[in-house]
């Protein structure tokens, strides 16, 4: 007979507490990169998860595999062309970041008002002027951009709106290429390159009601125990009449924003036919658009808005490389 396992660690970080679900199945950014660019441009992007395969590469990392076809899992995230709806200038005060002034598209497009109360008669002129003015004191310019759903193979016709903030040149060359990008459409590939590490920001798979045996991963207790099996044997001591917020308890289990630091891009595709399935994706269907190929998994579930934005930490290994695949699984 093997040795018996008599200790397994608890399952999951006590710095996520409370455990409960996040507000909205849209993920939110709260931080975005803070180092210099040399051209102005976007720090993130945002597209729709469509489910795993796999693929062989030839691994470019150091080890024993280097310079061998190795297998790995990948995640494909569908990501249409975003629309540049509008941008934002914001100035630094003692409380903060504080809009100063805003503009928006002319003639924007009818999906836009399911998210949206926008004016059908926008004075671009005069907003840019108003923002001319005030330039001198911005610190900080952000991109308000719309998502296309009708593009991709969800039944939502609400796009999603997202700010996201511009990085590289100084605030003039950023407030020009906002001023160009106006009203049109940015690709996934003006954003992010192969080879490149990036965040990726979603809600997790909402999993209900749990107890603690799946939650935490408690040891379920012997079949003589008097109360019950799949529970914690003693919560806390009779005085002081306390229960420690350590102690494993049943609740909320999934559907919580988590963040991925430093996800490797394996393709940046536009032509979807070479990763396609001849049914689709389970539960997805066929990607229609720009994708991105991430290796190894990422939280959410098929059909989830995921969030993307340059990383913000440095990453161990960084490929400038593009990554040479042999083989994609379909």
């Amino acid at each position: 007979m093997g040795r018996r396992k008599k200790h397994a660690p608890k399952h999951g970080s006590l710095a996520f507490l409370p455990r409960k679900r996040a507000p909205n199945p849209v993920s939110s950014v709260n931080n975005w990169l803070k180092a210099d660019l040399e051209n102005p441009t976007l720090l993130g992007f945002i597209g729709y998860k469509v489910g795993m395969t796999y693929i062989y590469l030839i691994s470019d990392k150091p080890g024993p595999t280097y310079g061998q076809e190795i297998f790995t899992p990948v995640t494909i995230v569908e990501t249409p062309p975003i629309l540049m709806c509008g941008f934002r200038l914001y100035t630094q005060s003692h409380m903060g970041l504080k809009t100063v002034s805003e503009v928006w598209m002319n003639n924007p497009h009818n999906d836009l008002f399911r998210s949206l109360k926008l004016s059908r008669n926008f004075d671009l002129d005069n907003g840019i002027r108003r923002l001319e003015k005030s330039m001198d004191e911005a610190s900080e310019l952000r991109a308000i951009i719309a998502t296309q759903p009708r593009l991709v193979s969800v039944s939502s016709k609400k796009p999603t709106i997202m700010e996201i903030q511009i990085a590289g040149g100084t605030i003039k060359e950023r407030f020009d290429y906002l001023k160009e990008t106006l009203g049109k459409e940015v690709l996934v590939s003006q954003v992010f390159k192969e080879g490149q590490s990036v965040d990726v920001i979603a809600v997790t798979k909402g999993k209900g009601f749990q107890g603690p045996v799946k939650r935490w991963g408690i040891k379920i207790l012997s079949r003589k125990s008097r109360k019950t099996k799949r529970g914690v044997a003693c919560i806390g001591p009779w005085n002081p009449s306390y229960v420690m917020y350590s102690v494993p308890r049943a609740g909320q289990m999934g559907f919580h924003q988590r963040t991925e630091l430093n996800k490797e891009i394996l393709r940046v595709g536009s032509d979807s036919g070479q990763i396609n399935p001849d049914n689709g994706f389970v539960h997805y269907g066929l990607v229609k658009s720009d994708y991105l190929m991430f290796r190894g998994s990422i939280p959410g579930s098929v059909k989830r808005i995921v969030k993307m934005r340059y990383a913000s930490r440095s990453s161990p290994v960084i490929n400038k490389a593009s990554p040479q695949i042999t083989y994609v699984s379909r």
